[in-house]
């Protein structure tokens, strides 16, 4: 066959389905793909980011300065943060970065698992290039699916609209919208048909392991409520990779003012993935959390006293009892969108309560907390119920797993159960008195809860309409 370049600047990949079609011109800083070994590198991408500014306010985790909202023009942010449902957002969702970059990332797994095969080489290598495509291809529809459509409910999923799949590399397709039930379909084929090929040990943090790809399919099962695989799934997970990061010698080390720990060096890391305005050791943005999980980090908690600042005049509102993520902390690899272990250890905690298995869940959320709490109380007692189980196990959650999507869609698939669900509230401003404090609710079936499609994706698409009934505006 002959060669396929692809762009290294831009990421673009000029390749089609026949290889009768590949150029045989060497494009100026491209580089030629012909290999099975040079496939397989083409899925390690250190500068992997997921935006999240779509629906980072649509969270009790989150919270936005005064100065950022009174007298402001409204925009996404205003309208997610207050709740705003009469605004239409289709209007002020002319693109999205997010949606643009989890389909360019799928445009590329695809041309691996397209082209791999003609390649001449080691077919053991074609065959972990493939797979550990697939393993990424499920992902970023996982994500896509539970961003712009309903939370996955087994009474209604296979009606309920979800997103386009793209199962082979066309840039310029318009795919039909699936169902939420066939984008799961899809997902989980991948995962079962990537595992059999999948390393222990990959070659680095970019490229997905066996703990990562096991963690991935316990996220998915859970999300299913499917809690049997999903424990499996979990355990199957840990017997690969089960460490925890000891914050706790971490500050008495002096933390991340004095040592850096790097992605390579978080022994919780399962994936390297990172969010807007945060990449290896850096946030570059503001993120500030909401005085509710302010209060329940507590004072003792090595999450928050390591990483969070809430006594600067510059960047909070004094009085709001809110905090931000320091940004002289930049030693530290956080996980905020990729898997870690730490949330594999959650994920079986909620299974066990679920299962009513309320001692084996407890335990491990005090695995958990053992490297985590400072002082002071660092082992939960075993609750009466297990719905005050389960708040344990999201309030943990809601610590561990800062920003990314993970508390977003907590509180989607959760409002799916009557037992779970819960009603936000939002009493804003907490310090300004020049105008009235209003009480902002989210009703667990928000229609916020689904983000609009962008305009340039429903204008390239004719196919693809909104899961939300908001109006297009042509």
């Amino acid at each position: 066959m002959k060669n396929i370049y692809i762009t290294l600047l831009s990421f673009v990949m000029f390749a089609v389905t026949s290889c009768e079609d590949y150029t045989d011109v060497t494009p100026k800083g491209a580089l030629v793909i012909e290999t099975p070994e040079q496939f397989l590198e083409l899925v390690s991408l250190p500068g992997r980011g997921y935006p999240i500014t779509n629906f980072q306010y649509l969270s009790d985790d989150q919270w936005m300065k005064e100065s950022n909202v009174i007298g402001r023009t409204s925009n996404i942010d205003i309208i997610n943060f207050t709740f705003d449902e009469n605004t239409d957002r289709v209007s002020l969702m002319t693109g999205s970065s997010f949606y643009n970059q989890a389909y360019a990332y799928i445009n590329r797994w695809n041309t691996i698992i397209s082209l791999v095969d003609n390649s001449k080489g080691d077919e053991n290598i074609k065959r972990l290039a493939k797979a550990e495509a697939k393993i990424y291809r499920a992902y970023d529809h996982f994500l896509l699916v539970n961003t712009y459509a309903k939370a996955y409910d087994a009474q209604t999923a296979a009606t309920d609209g979800g997103i386009c799949i793209m199962d082979k590399f066309d840039l310029e397709a318009q795919p039909s919208k699936s169902t939420v039930a066939q984008v799961y379909d899809f997902i989980q084929k991948d995962i079962e048909e990537a595992l059999p090929y999948l390393q222990e040990k990959p070659a680095d943090v970019y490229h997905p392991s066996l703990a990562f790809a096991y963690a991935f399919k316990a996220k998915v099962h859970l999300f299913k409520r499917e809690i049997a695989s999903a424990k499996e799934a979990a355990e199957k997970s840990l017997s690969y990779r089960n460490q925890i990061f000891d914050m706790v010698a971490y500050n008495t080390q002096g933390g991340p003012a004095s040592v850096s720990v790097p992605a390579a060096d978080n022994i919780e890391v399962l994936s390297y993935m990172y969010m807007n305005g945060y990449n290896e050791l850096n946030f570059g943005q503001l993120y500030i959390i909401s005085p509710e999980l302010r209060n329940l980090f507590g004072t003792n908690d090595a999450r928050f006293n390591l990483f969070f600042n809430s006594t600067s005049a510059t960047n909070l509102d004094q009085g709001s009892n809110t905090a931000y993520w320091g940004i002289q902390y930049t030693k530290f690899f956080y996980p905020t969108v990729g898997m870690k272990t730490t949330e594999v250890y959650l994920m079986l905690a909620e299974c066990y309560a679920r299962e009513n298995k309320l001692n084996e869940a407890v335990d491990v959320l005090n695995t958990l907390r053992a490297k985590r709490i400072l002082s002071g109380t660092v082992n939960l007692t075993v609750p009466a119920t297990r719905k005050e189980t389960m708040e344990l196990v999201v309030n943990e959650r809601r610590k561990e797993l800062l920003f990314g999507f993970n508390r977003f869609f907590d509180l989607k698939r959760l409002n799916t159960e009557t037992e779970y669900a819960k009603t936000i509230t939002r009493v804003f401003p907490l310090v300004n008195q020049t105008v009235p404090q209003k009480t902002y609710t989210l009703q667990p079936n928000s229609r916020l809860y689904i983000i609009p499609f962008p305009l340039s994706a429903l204008t390239k698409n004719p196919k693809l309409t909104l899961n939300t009934d908001e109006k297009v505006p042509f």
